[in-house]
Order: C-alpha cells, then structure tokens, then sequence
C-alpha cells in the first residue's frame, strides 16, 4: 500500500482492506457453493429429471438483504470519510494550486510560488483551492490517499494534514495531453520549525493580496467598487463570506468562485440593485489565473465573514480598514479600463 504520511490514510486503507476481505470472502463463497452444487446436483442418469422448486422466499430475502446491508454500511463508512476529506479544518492554512499542461503551480499564503513542488508543515491543516487554465487534471498524493480533480473555470477543494515529514510524490491522475505522464512533482512535509526556515529562505515575496490591489488599481476597479460605497458599483469591504441578493431573486454567497464569476463573467450574477444589465465589462481573456487568485486574495483582505470568524486578512493592505482616496494608490492608471 505504500507510506502513510497524512490523518486520513490510515483509515483509507482499513477501508481498502475491509472492503478487498469482504470481496474476498464472497468471491470464495460464490466459487464453492457453486462446485458443491455442480457436485451435488448433477445430472446422475439421462432419466433423471429433478423436482421443481417454484420459490424460497426466505433464501431470497436472504441473499438480498446481507448484501444490501454490508453496501448500505460500507457506502456510509466510506461517504463519512469522503466528507471528512472534504471539508478543511476552521484554521487550515489555505494554498492556491493551478494546473496546467504540463505542470503543476502552487502559491504559499506568504505569496512564494511553486512548480511542481509543495512545502508544507507537519501537523498543520492545509486546505488546496485549485483550479485548471486548460484540461482537466487531478491532483493525486498517494501517501495521502487523497486526490481531487482540477477542472478549468472553477475551484475545487483538497483537505489535508501531513502526519510524518518527508516527501512524497505528486501525480496528475487525469488523462490531460500528450505529455500527461510527465506531470508529476513532489510534496515536502516539514516539521513545523523547518517550514518556517525555509519560508524565509525563500526570496521576500509579495503577498497575494498585496499584488491583487495593485491589480485592482491598474485595472481601474476602484474607481466603481470604493470604500465609501460611492461608486457605481457596490463596495466590496466586509463583503467575502456574505449572503449577496441578486437581481433575479437568487441568493448567493461570496466565496472564490462568485468572486471569479463575477469578474470573468459579471453579467451572470448581478447585484439587486445595480442591474440587470451589469455596467461591468467582462474581464475574461484579459485577467489571468495567477491574476484572479491575487485579486480573490485582495477582497478577503477586506474583510468578512470569514474573517470574522477567524479567517486572516491583511491588514498591513492600505484597502484593508484604511480609507484610502480610491485610484491614488501607487500603482493606480487613470488609463485603465473602468469596471
């Protein structure tokens, strides 16, 4: 079965197990009641002809409901797992993976990117929001036991702890090209002391949201989503996490993928209130995906529910509880196309 180096392998592989004994002892069973009756009911004399059962009522609820039962029990075993990986720890550190062909890209919280590789701390809750810019991928550790397919045009979700330090293979579970099986890279868990040391090792990077407010201000979005609620469009302080009503009844919540929507494709999802239609142009071949993980970044900085609830923001941002002038920022363009 391989290394186990997170919380949940374990109990994967007693799934496995459980699950290849239970197939095994049918299978076994199957093959000898199927020799002892070759054996015991065969055909003695040309003559013989057997006496006809028209039914067993009792054989056959027998050999329906045992096998509904152990189905039934190991369906529930395994969906209480299935969820358990997929819902992340309250305090997960969360990292942003985009796949591509034929390479995998991951940006630490502090903003350092990675290709095909991974660093991450030993005990700590991790959570991977990915997303795909072109086919379909998979992201699969197997000393995990965990793997989650990538799609292009939205986000999905990883949940993990690493248990035991060292590194692991990463491998790209989906058929996704020509040079599909040269996808892979490596995932290091390190003890909590080392990641620190090798976060800092690593060139000072800028943060996330650091870089999506610049991307904010040189594509001109202050000057319609300001702080003071006085632009065009609606602010977007305190706004991740929130319920959002939309134009046409439907309510919403604000997470990554309304955020990403809402730029690639605003006339989708519309504000009550400031539409239909929306004044927003689309962005969409003009941000990119690095772009859109910045700038998703930048609005949980400004604050929500999340953050709230004890979700980190960025408060060394001049958006992040500042009133800033909008479009004054350092890397504003008044010639920037206006949202």
């Amino acid at each position: 079965m391989g290394e186990q180096a997170s919380s949940i392998a374990g109990q994967i592989d007693i799934l496995f197990w459980f699950m290849t004994l239970a197939s095994a002892v049918i299978t076994g069973g199957i093959a000898l009641a199927l020799l002892f009756f070759s054996i015991r009911y065969r055909r003695r004399s040309e003559n013989e002809v057997p006496v006809q059962t028209e039914g067993a009522l009792k054989l056959e609820l027998t050999w329906t409901f045992i096998p509904l039962i152990l189905s039934a029990f190991i369906f529930l075993w395994a969906a209480l797992l299935f969820v358990r990986m997929s819902r992340p720890e309250p305090n997960a550190m969360e990292i942003y993976v985009t796949g591509r062909q034929w390479m995998w890209k991951a940006q630490q919280p502090s903003g350092q990117w990675e290709n095909n590789e991974l660093h991450v701390p030993v005990g700590q809750p991790v959570q991977l929001n990915m997303t795909s810019i072109d086919v379909i991928h998979d992201f699969y550790i197997p000393a995990f036991r965990q793997k989650q397919d990538v799609l292009p045009g939205r986000y999905t979700t990883l949940a993990f702890t690493a248990t035991k330090a060292g590194t692991y293979n990463l491998f790209c579970a989906e058929y996704c090209g020509t040079q599909h099986s040269r996808m892979v890279g490596s995932v290091t868990a390190m003890e909590p002391r080392d990641y620190q040391a090798w976060l800092q090792g690593e060139n000072n990077a800028e943060s996330p949201a650091a870089r999506g407010l610049r991307h904010f201000e040189s594509y001109g979005c202050d000057t319609c989503h300001r702080q003071d609620n006085g632009g065009v469009g609606p602010t977007l302080v305190g706004l991740y996490g929130q319920q959002e009503q939309l134009a046409d009844g439907r309510t919403v919540t604000v997470d990554d993928s309304y955020i990403r929507e809402s730029i690639l494709n605003p006339q989708k999802q519309v504000v009550q209130g400031y539409g239909p239609p929306s004044r927003m142009p689309t962005y969409a071949g003009r941000v990119n995906e690095t772009e859109l993980i910045d700038l998703i970044a930048y609005i949980r900085s400004l604050g929500g529910q999340q953050q709230e609830q004890g979700g980190g923001g960025d408060d060394s941002l001049p958006g992040a509880g500042a009133e800033e002038t909008p479009g004054t920022g350092p890397n504003s363009s008044t010639d920037g196309p206006k949202p």
